[in-house]
């Protein structure tokens, strides 16, 4: 089959930008790749192989003005689909506008998350806490926006979430009935599963740097960690910083100025997140209510332990005091299970390896043969 995917924003690197590229480069069909903005450079350099459509370029800010800007220019986006047999919309946000000028083929909704402003209690709570001034604009931008996406939703044939999580939010948003949803888990390769004996003394922090990912919260948990037991170990935080964050980024190397143990990468390569990987004893994973979170896994392949806020998606994949340590979004709570990590090297190493049995279960070739499948039964 011959298969179009679609996504507003192709332009990071993140992990829906890993999971489109995984799908595409493992997948036994065919497939031509649309979106509204695309940035060669910013993203995955293998995309480059791909054929990528970018039309009616859209602007990336998450700002009110922006956001319904896009949504517009979304909704009146037509695609070329002639000789397409599914129509896969990948849904993080306003994607599903998308479905109003191309819905002449089977959709499929792989859904990261429904808009999190909207429909993530978590995330919406704290996003109206930081635009105060504009919070009754937002309801009501909130409201119509949710009027009409439920109406959206409904052109979907099968919806594939990548977490319980996500199922989950969306079940309780009303967009989907759970018998035309199931549950895909995104992962790592196969082949790249290999303890690593090396366990220098430094928690790794990875992941794109921005407020979600509430890296602010490792910071502030590693300076206490440090004060109480007086430790040698250091934190490394490898990201890429977008220019919507800078100013976040900014704040975070206020908190740790003149503190020479925290130390920040910007824009590593794929080979130095993977050294990094290798060499850490621990992997602290701080966002507030992540989805799913490739993250754990990442450490997980490398037989490293993690800690991780106890919400959301993280919940699904770390096995608590077996593979790392689920803890409350506060400081206090992240150092002590750094200082119960560190404390007993035998005991980490061996959650390192417990780690290493479980990410099996979450591999690139199962989601792939999964997509796949729901590709060919929507096509019946």
């Amino acid at each position: 089959m011959k298969i179009a995917l679609y996504h507003p924003w192709i332009y990071l690197k993140s992990g829906l930008e890993r999971t489109i590229l995984e799908l595409v480069s493992r997948s036994k069909h065919e497939w031509v790749l649309y979106t509204n903005h695309y940035d060669p450079d910013g993203t995955y350099s293998e995309l480059k192989e791909y054929d990528i459509k970018e039309i009616n370029r859209v602007s990336v800010e998450r700002n009110y003005g922006a956001v319904l800007g896009a949504s517009m220019n979304i909704a009146k986006t037509k695609l070329d689909l002639k000789n397409i047999d599914v129509l896969v919309v990948c849904c993080d946000g306003v994607g599903d506008f998308i479905t109003l000028r191309n819905n002449q083929l089977p959709i499929l909704n792989l859904c990261f998350t429904p808009l999190r402003a909207v429909y993530d209690d978590e995330y919406r709570a704290r996003h109206l806490g930081r635009h105060q001034n504009r919070k009754y604009i937002a309801l009501m931008l909130e409201f119509g926006f949710s009027m009409v996406d439920r109406l959206l939703w409904r052109r979907y044939r099968k919806t594939v979430c990548i977490s319980k999580t996500v199922k989950a939010r969306v079940i309780a948003a009303g967009l989907s009935p759970e018998e035309s949803m199931v549950v895909s888990y995104p992962g790592i390769s196969a082949d790249a599963i290999k303890q690593s004996e090396d366990f220098e003394p430094f928690f790794f922090l990875p992941g794109r740097i921005m407020w979600t990912k509430n890296v602010a919260l490792g910071i502030r948990a590693f300076l206490q960690y440090r004060a109480v037991t007086g430790s040698k170990y250091e934190l490394v935080i490898a990201g890429m910083v977008d220019r919507k964050s800078q100013e976040y980024f900014d704040n975070l190397q206020k908190i740790c100025s003149g503190v020479d143990t925290v130390k920040f990468h910007l824009s590593p390569t794929d080979a130095e997140m993977n050294d990094y990987y290798r060499r850490c004893s621990a992997v602290l994973f701080t966002a507030f209510n992540e989805d799913l979170g490739l993250t754990p896994m990442e450490a997980m392949s490398h037989g490293k332990p993690v800690i991780a806020v106890n919400k959301g998606g993280p919940q699904e994949i770390i096995e608590h005091q077996k593979t790392g340590y689920l803890v409350s979004d506060e400081a206090n709570d992240f150092a002590l299970a750094m200082e119960l990590m560190t404390g007993n090297e035998a005991r980490m190493r061996e959650m390192g390896a417990a780690g290493l049995v479980r990410v099996k279960q979450f591999t690139w070739e199962k989601f792939v043969c999964e997509m796949d499948s729901s590709l060919d039964e929507i096509n019946n």
